[in-house]
């Protein structure tokens, strides 16, 4: 029995880890982010190949639990009911994975990919419709399909089999009761460590557009200056949270954003191109499925062109993607309990895409069109061009009103919930991680940060994305272990119970009648009727 009293290992080395970084930012910035980089050019030129890969298998393994009969297994006990409802659970699915990369990238990546697509001629139609493709390539079932192979393994060993809320539980079909040692805390060192990276790459990006809206509502500088303090007075309102424990506060910030959201991507769809962005969400969904295998798996070997863009761009989401899933995964986990393996993959899968190309339906249709015909936003650095865009449309300051207010929202809102991720992951698992531990972890969060920002300087958002493909990479390796000790341990208690593709009906009525005889039984796999 873990003694909750004491700082756990894990908070110990992986606070020092990142202390030691935070410390050679501060003293040497150029220096780390030369470091940074190097390493970063490396991992991409090296291991381009694996993380395609990699993304694409999990993407193929969550399509087979979709039809596999593992699918009918609960993430829960027999008779555990769903939390939360449907609709509810569906948003809170999205709002988690997303956030302040949505308002970022909503309309500034599509403008990119005009400027600079990845196969074709620039700032021609075939070059915005390759745009549009690859921005719904990179929100679409890739990201999701990381996000939901984490969560799920932490649902299932979470709720149906009575581990910790670690990722080093998960691990325990694999590695037995050594995941409960050493080899535990260096697996669950390296998810604190990605999980704290992948949300301070999103915390500066947010500082980024932040300032740039600032700059644009009232003519406030852009620089480090500001984007200090920026980070710090963000600091400060989400740790206020995390030491009041106000989760009903977050609750309700929460909401607010997912209304600002829906009523800006309904705003700009209508001042907008209307009848061209339904046209390109249409044409850019059959785009997207009929080339998916094909880009899955394309590292462009022989074309330096399409090369360089999947390091500056696929490459660099999907470390991101893999840095920010422990986060991620956590929360969709806590919120999932109840549901079955199938739906909880479907939903995981579907839901977040069709939303995803919905939103760079509307936002990047409209970017790229209001761009050609004011080619000075086509100049402007990412976090501008979507102010600049609103700068060209009816409505300018009320727009640009509620963006800056989605990403300060989504801001505060992530870093408090990181915050609470991080306490539990160093805290033993424990659902109410002290206050200190939570407060220690907002300060360096934040400082982590502000250090991406300042050792890149003029070029912040690729500091950001050197760390984001950086820490990525030795958490991939968790991630396969986790896929396979889930399937290892859900095949087995598949067979266990006999379970079909179609259903057993003899079985079935053994559950049924095993249910009502003995409704509070906490079955597990010694149980042979715990068929769900």
């Amino acid at each position: 029995m873990k003694n909750k009293n004491k700082l756990s290992p894990v908070f110990i080395y992986a606070s020092i880890l990142v202390l030691i970084l935070v410390i050679f930012g501060m003293i040497m910035p150029k220096r780390f982010g030369d470091v940074t980089g190097t390493l970063s050019s490396w991992i991409t030129n090296t291991f381009g190949w694996y993380y395609m890969i990699l993304v694409t298998i999990i993407i193929l393994f969550s399509l087979f639990l979709i039809f596999s009969p593992i699918g009918k297994l609960k993430l829960g006990k027999p008779n555990d009911e769903p939390e939360f409802k449907t609709i509810s659970w569906l948003a809170m699915l999205f709002s988690a994975g997303m956030g302040i990369g949505l308002v970022f990238y909503g309309a500034s990546e599509p403008i990119s990919h005009y400027l600079m697509p990845p196969s074709t001629e620039p700032e021609t139609k075939e070059a915005f419709m390759e745009s549009m493709r690859s921005t719904i390539f990179h929100y679409g079932f890739h990201p999701w399909a990381v996000y939901g192979i984490v969560a799920l393994s932490l649902a299932y060993f979470q709720f149906r089999k009575n581990e910790d809320g670690l990722l080093s539980k998960t691990l325990r079909p694999i590695f037995g009761d050594r995941v409960d040692g050493p080899l535990g805390t260096i697996i669950d060192v390296l998810s604190v460590f990605a999980t704290i990276i992948g949300v301070a790459v999103s915390l500066g990006v947010g500082t980024l557009q932040i300032n740039a809206g600032l700059n644009y509502l009232f003519n406030i500088p852009q620089n480090i200056l500001i984007q200090f303090v920026i980070i710090f007075v963000v600091t400060i309102l989400f740790l206020i949270s995390a030491w009041s424990g106000l989760s009903k506060g977050i609750q309700y910030l929460s909401n607010i954003n997912m209304s600002l959201a829906i009523l800006l991507l309904i705003s700009l769809f209508f001042i907008g191109p209307t009848i061209l962005i339904l046209n390109m969400m249409t044409t850019t969904a059959g785009s997207y499925l009929g080339t998916f295998l094909e880009n899955s798996f394309d590292v462009a070997p022989l074309y330096e062109q399409k090369s360089s863009w999947l390091k500056d761009w696929t490459i660099y989401y999907w470390g991101w993607w893999i840095s920010w899933s422990p986060f991620v995964g956590i929360f969709i986990a806590r919120v999932s309990k109840g549901r079955s393996i199938r739906e909880f993959v479907i939903a995981v899968l579907l839901v977040p895409t069709i939303i995803s190309l919905i939103w760079f339906s509307v936002f990047g249709t409209t970017g790229v069109t209001v761009a050609q015909s004011s080619d000075s936003i086509l100049s402007l650095p990412p976090e501008t061009q979507l102010f600049a865009i609103f700068n060209e449309l009816p409505l300018s300051v009320v727009l640009s009103t509620i963006a800056l207010l989605l990403v300060s929202i989504f801001f505060i809102t992530s870093a408090d919930s990181a915050t609470f991720v991080l306490g539990m992951q160093t805290s033993y698992g424990d659902l109410q991680p002290p206050k200190g531990v939570k407060i220690i972890w907002g300060v360096l969060l934040s400082l982590i940060a502000f250090v991406l920002l300042l050792t890149g300087g003029d070029e912040g958002l690729g500091a950001l994305q050197s760390a984001a493909i950086i820490s990525a990479f030795p958490f991939s390796i968790v991630i396969i272990l986790m896929t396979i000790s889930f399937f290892k341990d859900a095949n087995l208690e598949r067979k266990h119970l006999g379970l079909t593709i179609t259903p057993d009906k003899k079985r079935l009525e053994e559950y049924h009648e095993h249910v009502e005889e003995h409704p509070h039984t906490d079955m597990n796999r010694e149980d042979t009727n715990n068929v769900f």
